[in-house]
């Protein structure tokens, strides 16, 4: 039976690779922070008695930025694989914390790959590196693959930058089967509702029930390459599957914008939007209701622009190109984006 560790467990891709490694018939390990909430929503559904015997998921408490802590786990737990899934990722909140996210997700990485290191796992334990779309930034080129140029334009895309070499690094110097994949945007029922697809859904479902007036948002004509999580986790699975360690991008290859993803979830209520004005000043405003239970009238303002969203350093586009992962791993994203 293989074992893997995933840090970062009960964040949304940890559930849903935890729930897809089980299947596997793995045993899986997972590291959870100690909160005063025990905050495994997400993963309730496979959590097991720990009394019981013969248990195939079983959770550590730990944190990335401790490195005592991540030695003691790996020593324990002699895993096959680990997949590095665990990070502060949000990009706003890198603004206002960047300190702390380049303890976790740049040092952070470092930390486990010292721990494979000095633990002489290199030749055991394979590294999966969950690396982020925000690399390419500024971008340099229109679709972003495997050999684009990075400009990271954040405190979150700088720090998963140096996870991102520091992971090429180890896999030149130590042999060690270490990958990186450059995920770009996926999202699940389970996001965490701060992020910008879950706050447009939740809203507007808000909106239709008569529970909350205005949808606020930032900039509306940013681009996003947007997939379905529990596709991606499969393509991560894959990546330590291989006879050598490769990185690859993760990605529908397929643009939509922010104000889009409005029209289309709107769209499922029943609700048809009209947009006016441009910049700070744009609005949608209610143009078709096609539910009569819906109490919306034509006209009303459901949503508007609010500038305290803006990014200090916006990234206007991201579209990457998983031509590789097709033909290398045979991976195709299953989830349109009108099914996500």
């Amino acid at each position: 039976m293989k074992r893997a560790l995933i840090t970062g467990v009960t964040g949304q891709d940890g559930a849903y690779l935890a729930e897809f490694l089980l299947r596997k018939g793995y045993e899986v390990h997972g590291i959870k922070r100690r909160a005063s909430l025990f905050n495994t929503d997400r993963i309730d559904h496979l959590y097991q008695d720990p009394h019981i015997e013969n248990r195939n998921f079983i959770l550590h408490y730990g944190d990335l930025t401790d490195a005592t802590n991540l030695i003691r786990v790996v020593q324990q737990v002699q895993p096959d694989e680990i997949y590095n899934l665990g990070a502060q990722s949000h990009v706003a909140v890198s603004f206002e914390s960047p300190e702390y996210t380049a303890n976790s997700d740049a040092v952070g990485t470092l930390r486990l790959l010292e721990a494979i290191r000095i633990l002489g796992l290199e030749q055991k334990t394979r590294f999966y590196q969950a690396s982020t779309s925000e690399l390419f930034g500024k971008v340099q080129e229109i679709p972003q693959r495997e050999s684009t140029p990075f400009y990271p334009r954040s405190p979150y895309a700088v720090a998963k930058l140096y996870a991102y070499w520091i992971t090429v690094n180890y896999r030149e110097s130590y042999g060690m089967y270490a990958c990186n994949g450059i995920l770009f945007n996926h999202e699940s029922p389970i996001r965490g509702e701060t992020f910008v697809t879950r706050k447009i859904t939740r809203a507007m479902a808000r909106i239709a029930l008569g529970l909350q007036d205005c949808l606020y948002l930032g900039n509306m004509n940013s681009l996003r390459d947007w997939g379905h999580a529990r596709d991606y986790v499969e393509m991560q699975w894959l990546m330590l599957q291989q006879g050598q360690p490769e990185d690859f991008v993760i990605a529908t290859g397929v643009q939509y914008s922010v104000r889009q993803f409005v029209e289309r979830a709107a769209a499922e209520l029943g609700i048809g939007i009209e947009w006016s004005g441009q910049g700070v000043d744009e609005i949608g405003v209610v143009g078709s209701v096609g539910n009569a239970e819906l109490q919306l009238r034509r006209g009303q303002k459901i949503v508007a622009v609010d500038p305290r969203y803006f990014r200090p350093a916006e990234v206007e586009t991201l579209l990457g190109d998983p031509t590789k992962a097709k033909e290398k791993l045979g991976w195709t994203p299953k989830t349109t984006f009108e099914e996500l």
